[in-house]
Parts: C-alpha cells; sequence; structure tokens
C-alpha cells in the first residue's frame, strides 16, 4: 500500500489545497483526492509538479507501507 505525504507536506507549509492546486497548475479533485489518500492513480507530471514545488523527491512524497 502507498502512503502520501501530501498532508504533511502542505501543514509544513500552512498550504490549502487551492494553495497547491494554483501553484502546480493541478485540477482541485487531483490535490484533493491525494490530500486525503483516496486516489487510486496519479499522473507522473502530477508528481513531478507535487516534488518541484515542495522540493522533495518521490521518496518524501511517497512511501511504500505493508
Amino acid at each position: 500500500m502507498m502512503h502520501c505525504h501530501l498532508s504533511r507536506l502542505m501543514g509544513e507549509r500552512k498550504m490549502k489545497i487551492m494553495d497547491v492546486a494554483r501553484a502546480t497548475g493541478l485540477h482541485r479533485n487531483t490535490v484533493t483526492l491525494l490530500y486525503k489518500e483516496t486516489a487510486t492513480r496519479i499522473d507522473l507530471e502530477a508528481i513531478e509538479r507535487l516534488c518541484r514545488l515542495f522540493e522533495c523527491g518521490v521518496g518524501d512524497l511517497f512511501e511504500v507501507v505493508d
């Protein structure tokens, strides 16, 4: 199972879902699904945009959990 750390990264920077959507150009619904960890798929471009925004690697954004 994958765990998404988007909510933690957003909390550390006091960002709201709309802040992330505007900054990345991603649809609000995409950000919401990742924030709530209910997304079943994500585009590689979306991952890249989030990593650039938060200046982090993919491993900082996602984690595989048993």
